[in-house]
C-alpha cells in the first residue's frame, strides 16, 4: 500500500511540478507567458477591488506572482510526494490566490458562450483543492501507529 500511495502523490503532485518547471523555464525578465496572462486579469481584478472597496490598490508586479506562484507549486509538489503535510498546504495556498485570479467569473455573464470557456478549467482546480483537502483530512484522522508490547512469561521449571 505504501508504494501506491507515493505513486499515487507523485502522480499528483506532477501536474504542479510540471507547471512550475514550465514557469519556470519560461520566466525570463517579463515573467514569461505566465506574467503576460496575469497582467490583465490582475489590472482587472485590482480596478473591481478599489472601486467596490473605495480605497486605490496599490500596482502589483504581476513577476513577483509568478514566482510566488512557481515557488508554491514547486516546493509543495516536492514536499507533497513525500506526504508533507506542509507540501500540501503550500499547494492549497497557491490555489487560493491564483485561482480568483485566473478565474474571473465575476467578469462575465452566464449568458455569454464566453463564460462556458474558463469553467472546465475552474472546476479542475476545485477538484485539487478538494483532493488536497482530503489528504490534509486523512493526514490529521490517521491512526496512531501503537507498539505492540511484548509480555512476559512467567518461565516455569
Amino acid at each position: 500500500m505504501g508504494f501506491f500511495s507515493f505513486l499515487g502523490r507523485l502522480l499528483f503532485a506532477s501536474i504542479f511540478i510540471l507547471s512550475a518547471w514550465q514557469m519556470f523555464n519560461e520566466f525570463g525578465n517579463n515573467g514569461g507567458l505566465a506574467a503576460v496572462e496575469l497582467s490583465s486579469k490582475v489590472a482587472v481584478l485590482r480596478r473591481n477591488l478599489s472601486s467596490k472597496l473605495g480605497v486605490a490598490i496599490p500596482d502589483i508586479d504581476v513577476r513577483h506572482l509568478v514566482a510566488i506562484s512557481l515557488s508554491l507549486k514547486g516546493i509543495g509538489g516536492l514536499l507533497f510526494v513525500f506526504g508533507s503535510r506542509v507540501g500540501a498546504s503550500l499547494l492549497l495556498l497557491q490555489l487560493v490566490i491564483i485561482t480568483p485570479v485566473l478565474f474571473d467569473f465575476f467578469n462575465y455573464s452566464p449568458q455569454k458562450p464566453t463564460f462556458g470557456i474558463p469553467l472546465p478549467d475552474f472546476l479542475q482546480h476545485i477538484a485539487l483543492f478538494g483532493a488536497l483537502l482530503f489528504f490534509l483530512g486523512m493526514k490529521t484522522t490517521s491512526p496512531k501507529k501503537h507498539t505492540k508490547k511484548k509480555t512476559h512469561k512467567a518461565k516455569t521449571h
